[in-house]
């Protein structure tokens, strides 16, 4: 196609979700190389977070004009060219998430640096999202979460339980410190395992690096806190079997997980190639599916909206650390793939396209447990 086109075209379809190029307002677009027209309508949204990385256009608020073009449904407008296909084709054809494959994401994200997640986190370093229905800060809404999960599965003290992708064991020092619990959280991250093992001895925590799979035990209640997100399709059911076996007949499990408002086999390209390798976030019909006879559904918590503020709050850690973060490991490219990241990820959840789900689960036969605790 030809640039003057592809820039016709890209041009009308801004114009049609409130976007002005070379306009004034924040979350108008400017394009600094008139390739980005072309790009963009080659490879989608590949072509969207590569050609931002380049240096190719910029936007005072990128949050704001990501939220336009999801609204636009541009996702669905702009599909790019066949290269497109290989990812669905390999999610189809291959279990992205295997045994073999479960430590990518580790490698390529969560072992990139603790220090970049100490200055970018709250002082628990919880990399999940927030509560904000009464928290004015990070710090309180990561606590309130915490908090709200703790009650949620009816923790006491003394009660054993395990933590499915403890991160860097933020869930499992509350737990312990405020409920008196011993907790046992599994990561496939080994930066994330020395680090918790550093930060919270001395409570009643262990922590091992490993895969969920191999979990095995009797606890009184079972987590799962953003670990849903990266296990694919063909894993769920597999996660809920894991956590039937563990969760003793009397025990409350709970699964914290971004969801999809669709299904989907496979994550969006740019993010699977640049930050998160095997991800896909499961919708409420694969969760359902996937909890089918193993797990009574108590309670079912959609805290979606609290992800934004989550992530702008990130994100103003993250940019305000930049000056001390940048080395020659996170470079200035580096700087424009995280603000990609965390900006696209807190428009697209501003204008409601995914979720955050809190499922409550108990075994069949149970009396059920007071969990509604929102």
């Amino acid at each position: 196609m030809k640039q003057g086109r592809a820039e016709d075209i890209v041009r009308e379809l801004l114009s049609g979700a409130g976007i002005t190029v070379g306009g004034p307002e924040p979350w108008d677009i400017q394009v600094h190389d008139p390739r980005f027209y072309e790009r963009l309508l080659r490879q989608a949204s590949m072509g969207l977070g590569e050609s931002y990385m380049d240096g190719w256009w910029d936007v005072p608020a990128l949050e704001e004009f990501i939220d336009r073009i999801v609204r636009a449904n541009f996702k669905h407008v702009i599909q790019g060219d066949w290269r497109r296909w290989g990812l669905p084709l390999r999610a189809l054809l291959l279990n992205l998430q295997s045994r073999s494959r479960a430590y990518e994401v580790a490698q390529v994200h969560y072992d990139l640096g603790n220090d970049l997640y100490q200055r970018m986190l709250d002082k628990r370093m919880v990399y999940t999202c927030g509560y904000w229905r009464e928290a004015k800060t990070l710090e309180e809404a990561q606590e309130a979460k915490l908090d709200l999960i703790c009650r949620k599965v009816g923790l006491q003290p003394g009660m054993k339980v395990l933590d499915l992708g403890c991160g860097w064991g933020g869930f499992a020092a509350f737990a312990a410190e405020r409920y008196g619990c011993q907790v046992r959280g599994v990561s496939v991250s080994k930066e994330q395992v020395a680090l918790a093992k550093e930060m919270w001895k001395g409570l009643s925590v262990e922590f091992i690096l490993g895969d969920y799979r191999d979990m095995t035990g009797s606890y009184d209640a079972v987590v799962s806190i953003g670990m849903a997100e990266h296990i694919g399709y063909k894993n769920h059911r597999t996660m809920m079997e894991v956590i039937h076996r563990c969760l003793k007949p009397e025990g409350v499990a709970l699964v914290h997980t971004i969801a999809n408002n669709v299904s989907r086999r496979h994550g969006i390209p740019f993010i699977e190639k640049y930050i998160f390798p095997n991800a896909c976030a499961p919708s409420l019909a694969q969760l359902g599916k996937a909890i089918e006879g193993l797990f009574v559904l108590e309670d079912l918590h959609n805290l979606g909206a609290d992800y934004y503020h989550t992530l702008m709050a990130w994100w103003r850690n993250f940019d305000a650390a930049w000056p001390e973060l940048r080395s020659a490991r996170y470079d200035d490219r580096f700087y424009k793939m995280w603000k990609f990241y965390l900006l696209a990820a807190a428009g697209a959840s501003r204008c409601r396209d995914g979720q955050l789900f809190h499922l409550v689960l108990t075994r069949t036969g149970r009396v059920q447990p007071d969990c509604r605790k929102s």
